[in-house]
């Protein structure tokens, strides 16, 4: 029995033994994956997806919290960084794929660009001088048809005409050489044989008379605004008939043989990318261009549901009776950020996913909108077009290699129109009354500037800048100034308004030097800022004057850059 209770003790010691080394093995195990799985857990903005961060925080952009983003092992490069679908979407991001990956058969690829038909197109002009009393047409692109009211025209020769007419209708009986002189006088003025008769009939002389349209079609410029003094003759409307377009393509010197006028073209747009048009071509340039060393072919497309835009890019492809050798890859210039003399692209890596890298290329000549690749890309490769400048700011924000973020960064400075520099330089004065309210501390009076800069920034008018690359820079720019200094203007302490405040300078900064405004601005610095990362803002003045700390730290700081480019 003994025996029984020392091997029941032994058994009972074995156990619990065991249990104290291995028992908590599990949950240690549990513990570590859990550990593991935070050290891994991202930080991403519901709004801005493209946002990854590797702590909880506020978004860059529009200052939102924070949320925990999926975690998966994307296997990518140091340089690589993905986007989601969402993203891609609002940003209206587009690819291409360059070069021709199949074109093992007889065919030649060429680029070209939609164009209105200049057969088709027409000048509306005034018959009379005279002043425009009333413009009926509102804007470019408004359509009109033919025989439709555009203008009334107050004209003291028509005035001067219809007295004469008068005065020749009593005298018809005796004079009547003299009575139809000066009617076909006043028809030369385009009045029809009832307007002609009714002033006849009635005796009463007309000050204003109308103006209208001698075609159907679009507006494609306007010439003239109401008020103006126009002369006869004068052009007041620029009109296309956009039923049917042109599409333009670019031939290589060494293509040329390969074309002939009636010739099948099958084109296709990203505009439309599951469908082929075909057509015919039409012409081909007699000469050459010496500076591109190309010509234009050109083939005419339907457009009478108007599915085709002037400018919208098009590729063509022929088939040719012989196989042709490779051909010279080339991109569009839409596709080029350009910094210094260094040019950079994004390409997508994997055609199934949204992942991105920037790529140095050393280009050659450009014809027509694309630039020839000496080196950097392969064909088959795919390239964004589209929404460029919204990938690189992608690639800045999460830490990867971008030409906004280059050690040896250039930036680039765009011509703009006087006007749009006045309505930067009336937010800029806004932001410094926001800067000096930090200076002092005064929470309320940030509060009051901060939403006197958002009206501002609301009231700067984007389309005054022409240039596509200008526009793209504005609107990579304007939602961060808007979404931080809407921030400071709901903030109640001054810690978050000087955060925000922080993201607001250095965004100014770049629209300053991209944009110019008209006077001189001090970039100043102060290595202690924002714990000690450093912070940036402008002044209009040399004297340093901190507003991240106000009077505890009021000549922290020092002048980095005199920003001069008004």
């Amino acid at each position: 029995m003994k025996k029984y209770i020392i091997y029941i003790g032994i058994l009972i010691a074995g156990l619990f033994l065991g249990w104290l080394l291995f028992g908590g093995s599990t949950h240690s195990e549990e513990k570590h994956t859990d550990e593991v799985g935070e050290t891994k857990k991202m930080w991403t903005c519901s709004m801005h997806p493209q946002i990854m961060q590797p702590e909880p925080g506020d978004c860059p952009i529009c200052g939102m919290e924070l949320i925990p983003a999926e975690v998966g092992a994307e296997g990518l490069s140091a340089n690589q960084f993905k986007l989601t679908k969402n993203a891609l979407a609002l940003a209206n991001v587009q690819t291409t794929v360059i070069g021709d990956v199949a074109n093992t058969d007889n065919t030649i690829t060429v680029s070209g660009k939609i164009a209105e038909n200049e057969k088709s197109n027409a000048v509306q002009v005034s018959y009379f001088a005279g002043r425009i009393e009333r413009l009926n047409v509102n804007f470019t692109g408004e359509k009109i048809n033919k025989g439709q009211l555009l203008a009334t025209v107050y004209s003291p020769e028509l005035v001067k005409a219809q007295q004469e007419l008068l005065t020749a209708a009593s005298l018809k009986e005796s004079q009547p050489a003299l009575y139809k002189a000066v009617r076909n006088k006043l028809k030369l003025w385009k009045l029809s044989e009832n307007q002609i008769n009714q002033i006849e009939k009635t005796g009463e002389v007309k000050e204003n008379f109308p103006v209208y349209a001698t075609v159907s079609g679009t507006v494609s410029e306007k010439l003239v605004q109401q008020g103006d003094y126009i002369s006869q003759g004068q052009a007041l409307l620029k009109i296309a008939n956009l039923s049917s377009v042109w599409a333009n393509f670019d031939v290589y010197e060494s293509q040329i043989n390969n074309f002939n006028v009636g010739q099948q073209i099958a084109i296709t747009t990203n505009a439309y990318p599951n469908e082929v048009f075909d057509a015919k071509i039409s012409f081909i340039d007699p000469v050459l261009n010496s500076k591109t060393r190309t010509v234009t072919m050109r083939a005419v497309l339907n457009n009478t549901q108007g599915r085709f835009k002037p400018a919208m890019f098009v590729t063509g492809k022929i088939t040719t009776k012989e196989k042709q050798a490779e051909q010279q890859l080339s991109i569009p210039v839409t596709a080029v950020l350009w910094t210094g003399k260094r040019s950079v692209v994004y390409v997508k890596v994997k055609s199934e996913q949204p992942i991105f890298e920037m790529r140095e290329v050393l280009l050659g000549g450009r014809v027509g909108e694309s630039y020839q690749v000496e080196k950097g890309l392969e064909s088959g490769e795919e390239i964004v077009t589209n929404g460029v400048f919204t990938i690189d700011a992608s690639a800045q924000l999460q830490g990867k290699k971008s030409m906004m973020n280059h050690a040896k960064e250039i930036v680039e400075s765009f011509e703009v129109p006087e006007k749009f520099k006045e309505q930067l330089q009336k937010a800029y004065n806004s932001y410094i009354t926001l800067k000096d309210a930090l200076v002092k501390t005064d929470v309320s009076a940030a509060k009051s500037n901060a939403e006197n800069l958002t009206r501002d920034l609301e009231s700067i008018d984007m389309k005054l800048l022409a240039s596509e690359s200008a526009h793209e820079k504005w609107m990579l720019l304007i939602p961060v100034l808007k979404a931080n200094s809407e921030k400071i203007a709901q903030a109640s302490d001054v810690d978050m308004q000087r955060k925000h405040f922080k993201m607001v300078s250095d965004y100014f900064i770049k629209a300053v030097h991209s944009f110019g405004i008209k006077e001189v601005a001090y970039k100043q610095y102060c290595p202690m800022a924002d714990s000690d990362k450093g912070a940036y803002w402008l002044s209009k003045e040399k004297q340093v004057l901190n507003p991240y700390f106000g009077d505890k730290m009021l000549k922290c700081g020092e002048v980095k850059e005199t920003i001069n480019n008004n």
